[in-house]
């Protein structure tokens, strides 16, 4: 228990999507009056009780059930989150959403603090951003993330309460899907090869400690937090082979063997004409490979020094997944 704030009512949006599951779960077992609202059903059927359907994009319904509900806290983590949208349009919930949110806070009169959720997509893969409002997008989906994260700047004195922004890196770990469960899966199956790299560092988080680091930034008492923006990861960067490593080790899988990297290139466009005559999800890609190459190091200094050590290991949350994954028939 993050302290004993027993019986205070949380708003998740977008409950039903994977951090938002892990939230939903991490509330409700601290005793917390949760409701989560989403437009699709909950991963977790135990969830179903404390769901509501409701769509942000629906002004009036939502700031309806903002009055009803009177939360103290609220986590919007409502948004399309692919890759596959063609224009801005796509992505209303994250620009649209975000103004209706806070369009309706003036019907929440006990509301201590709100964390937006945005995406470490606001910067393309490899760019250093030099300050918290640095933006270098390259995806329309993170554009869209950095025009909600702008109506959030623009709307603070719509904004009754306290309120922080969060960037969620690659979060793994229970309830998740692609890209991440492939990663495991991979591995676990004896599908996965690593590129014959040196060392690939990247800022990856466990979702019990991007959870844990979430509930803490709300409940703080500081002052000095609003209005702030922090990327969420575990603070040392891993090394993609050493965690693909544990993976292996955990599920006791086969060995992973390394590749030559002009040979995982001609792989990926092979899974670029495939993606092109249509199936959906091929194991590897150019866009993924590139991905996987190029380092993505964050700076978590500013999360460190406020949230301080994280409870789950590298291997507690690899062992946590795999027993999951498992739980889940994923796995044998």
């Amino acid at each position: 228990m993050l302290n004993n704030s027993i019986g205070m009512r949380v708003l998740v949006t977008g409950g039903s999507g994977f951090i938002g599951t892990n939230l939903v779960q991490s509330l409700i077992d601290d005793g917390r009056i949760v409701l989560s609202i989403d437009i699709v059903p909950p991963r977790n059927n135990d969830h179903h009780k404390y769901f509501k359907k409701i769509d942000i994009i629906d002004f009036e319904l939502l700031s309806a059930e903002l009055k009803e509900f009177q939360p103290e806290i609220i986590y919007h983590m409502a948004a399309r989150t692919d890759l596959e949208g063609g224009n801005l349009s796509d992505y209303a919930a994250n620009i649209a959403g975000v103004e209706n949110l806070i369009r309706s806070l003036k019907n929440c009169s006990h509301l201590k603090c709100i964390v937006f959720a945005s995406s470490r997509l606001v910067c393309k893969i490899g760019y250093e951003p030099r300050s918290e409002n640095d933006y270098c997008p390259d995806t329309t989906y993170g554009e869209s993330k950095v025009l909600g994260e702008g109506i959030v700047n623009s709307l603070t004195s719509k904004i009754p309460c306290r309120w922080l922004i969060v960037r969620p890196t690659s979060i793994w770990g229970p309830w998740f899907d692609i890209p991440y469960k492939n990663f495991f899966l991979s591995i676990i199956r004896d599908h996965y090869v690593h590129p014959k790299i040196e060392r690939i560092y990247k800022s990856f988080g466990y979702v019990g400690n991007a959870v844990y680091q979430m509930r803490k930034l709300s409940e703080a008492k500081s002052t000095t937090l609003d209005g702030r923006a922090f990327y969420m990861a575990d603070y040392p960067p891993i090394d993609v082979i050493n965690m693909a490593n544990l993976i292996q080790k955990s599920a006791g899988a086969r060995l992973i063997a390394v590749v030559p990297i002009p040979v995982l290139r001609i792989v990926a466009i092979l899974g670029d004409f495939i993606k092109f005559i249509g199936y959906r999800n091929p194991p590897l890609t150019t866009f993924r490979l590139n991905n996987l190459l190029t380092p993505m190091v964050h700076d978590l200094k500013p999360m460190e020094e406020v949230i301080g050590p994280l409870p789950f290991s590298l291997q507690q949350g690899i062992d946590k997944t795999v027993d999951w994954l498992k739980s889940q028939g994923e796995i044998n």
